[in-house]
């Protein structure tokens, strides 16, 4: 029960923020293993709910208000250039998959591909993220004197 209570809480602070779910884990004392499944799960889930009910809200705005605007300024050239991929791979570390996926809505990404590319994104990085922080700390660690 103990372990399910710290999976929990892992995958809560990963629907949040992915930054946040790994050291939790770790002060929690999950197995490296686990903490980047339950934080890359936490993460997926809500990026997935942004993009389901975030696209549905998109659609229906979009049908109400036809002035939309021209594709221009700093973001639309960024968009243009690394499109779905690029937003998918590098929003989980720098704005948090949630703002990632509301980012990809908002500027018209197909739901499916915009979920795949969230999912790699935060499946790759909770792997490194973990990984790092689980070698950071051996190297803090004092070996045993027998």
């Amino acid at each position: 029960m103990d372990v399910l209570w710290k999976a929990g809480s892992v995958t809560l602070s990963g629907m949040f923020e992915l930054w946040a779910a790994i050291p939790v884990g770790f002060m929690l004392q999950l197995p490296p293993v686990l903490i980047g499944i339950f934080s890359a799960v936490g993460a997926i889930i809500s990026a997935g709910a942004v993009i389901f009910v975030g696209g549905s809200l998109r659609n229906w705005l979009l049908k109400r208000v036809e002035n939309r605007s021209k594709r221009q300024g700093r973001m639309w050239q960024i968009w243009d250039k690394y499109g779905v991929v690029g937003l998918g791979l590098t929003s989980p570390l720098l704005t948090g998959a949630p703002l990632g996926a509301a980012i990809g809505i908002s500027l018209g990404a197909p739901t499916k591909k915009l979920m795949l590319w969230m999912s790699v994104g935060i499946i790759i990085w909770s792997a490194l993220l973990t990984a790092g922080v689980a070698f950071g700390l051996l190297q803090f660690m004092v070996p045993e004197t027998k």
